[in-house]
C-alpha cells in the first residue's frame, strides 16, 4: 500500500522537528514523490548526510511502503 503525502510529512517532522516540507506527488499515483525539505539541522552537514537524516526517518519502510522519493535539502 502507498504512503501518503501526510505520513510522509508527519515522518519527516518526527525527525527534524523544525523541517519545512514540500511535496509533490510525481506520478499521481501515491507512490512517486518529489520532496523538498529545509531545516537548520542540516547547516554544516554535507548534501549526503542531509539525505540520510531524512531517508532513515523512515527506516524500513523506504523502498515498500515509500517506492520511490526525489529528495532535495536546503537550509533556511
Amino acid at each position: 500500500m502507498p504512503m501518503a503525502a501526510s505520513e510522509i510529512e508527519r515522518t519527516i517532522l518526527a525527525a527534524i522537528p523544525d523541517a519545512r516540507i514540500e511535496i509533490e506527488d510525481l506520478a499521481g499515483d501515491g507512490d512517486h514523490y518529489a520532496c523538498t525539505v529545509t531545516s537548520e539541522a542540516f547547516r554544516g552537514l554535507s548534501r549526503v548526510r542531509q539525505h540520510k537524516l531524512v531517508y532513515d526517518a523512515f527506516g524500513t519502510r523506504m523502498g515498500t511502503e515509500l517506492h520511490a522519493m526525489a529528495l532535495k535539502t536546503l537550509t533556511p
